[in-house]
């Protein structure tokens, strides 16, 4: 008798996908990800470089129906809806703000729309935390239930998955087989050098020849000043008074103007990494920002992971934008493989 475990046929379809950081993760969990859909047609070319078999259609999801999706689960023996809706509405710099968030509920609206309409035997939704607190989560949660889902949810901490940064997402997984779980903690806690000290340096706003996406935007003058003042950990609080401004004292991100720390987490990976002024990202030891690749590798993409097409090269605000939006993939291999035991239930 053969001893070779029969793997389940997983088809998931990923809804605001990017460049595909949840599809990738999936994807190494063993999951068959048929397509991703987003309205941003800058993530095709990174999306399909990348993850081989899915294909990125650019589609506003309003626009999206029950018929082009459940042909993409043709001969599946399970199926999976899993997105993370545009996040920044649900930010608590957002919600200090009051900014008006009601075409981004709509968007979960429309997930849940989707949900009812495929039936998906796996649902998943990523997100800031602040969605966890908002009517539109609660209608969501509803909707599972009134549809017979079993669902968990939670605030997570990436770094339980293997994500060297401090960032805090809700995660939600949810089943119409029976019971299921949020992914437990698989992994060690990571740092910023695990992740990036063997990259070869580059001088301020250049690129490394071999790889073109390890690259920064230049510092001005004056901020070049700040960098080489700037401790590991630290932030403007470590310079000489004449490099401080008063907009430094009434900063919304206390930490910024800081460098990383070799051995310590990074802080949440943001699309203004590539700024120095927007968080700590000042790389340990190098005058210079983090480069689109170490950005990159501390959200856990593959380190070959292509986001420049050399035919029709996006800019540098660019692929930090697509970056700091993704999912990290450890993450989402983590959501991935909750997916695959989930299939062992009945």
């Amino acid at each position: 008798m053969s001893s070779v475990k029969y793997a389940p046929r997983i088809h998931a379809v990923d809804l605001f996908c990017g460049v595909g950081g949840l599809t990738k993760g999936l994807e190494l969990a063993g999951i068959s990800v048929r397509a991703g859909f987003d309205i941003d047609t800058s993530c095709r070319y990174a999306y399909e470089a990348n993850n081989s078999g899915a294909e990125f259609h650019s589609t506003d999801i309003r626009n999206l129906r029950s018929e082009d999706i459940l042909p993409l689960y043709r001969d599946a023996d399970y199926t999976a809806l899993v997105g993370c809706a545009p996040c920044q509405p649900f930010s608590s710099h957002a919600s200090k703000n009051q900014t008006n968030v009601s075409e981004e509920y709509s968007l979960v609206g429309e997930f849940i729309r989707l949900i009812r309409d495929c039936k998906p035997d796996f649902v998943s939704m990523e997100n800031v935390r602040g969605l966890s607190k908002r009517p539109i989560f609660d209608v969501f949660l509803r909707e599972l239930g009134t549809m017979e889902y079993e669902y968990d949810y939670d605030i997570v901490s990436c770094r339980d998955y293997g994500v060297p940064q401090n960032r805090k997402r809700l995660v939600l997984v949810a089943s119409r087989l029976g019971k299921i779980s949020l992914p437990r903690p698989t992994e060690n806690r990571s740092t910023v050098g695990d992740f990036i000290r063997h990259l070869p340096q580059i001088a301020d706003g250049t690129s490394y020849p071999d790889d073109p996406v390890h690259c920064t935007l230049p510092l001005s003058d004056l901020n070049m000043r700040r960098m080489k003042q700037s401790k590991p950990g630290g932030s403007w609080q470590d310079w000489d008074d004449d490099l401080i401004n008063e907009c430094h004292r009434k900063a919304y991100y206390p930490a910024s103007y800081g460098r990383m720390r070799w051995n310590a987490e990074a802080p949440t990976i943001t699309t203004q990494f590539c700024y120095y002024s927007t968080g700590r990202f000042g790389h340990p030891e190098q005058d210079r920002t983090i480069s689109v690749r170490e950005a990159a590798l501390l959200q856990t993409f593959p380190e070959r992971y292509e986001f420049l097409n050399e035919d029709d090269p996006i800019s540098i605000r660019e692929m930090a934008r697509h970056i700091g939006n993704a999912v990290p993939v450890k993450l989402g291999a983590a959501i991935g493989e909750t997916i695959v035991e989930g299939t062992h239930v009945r």
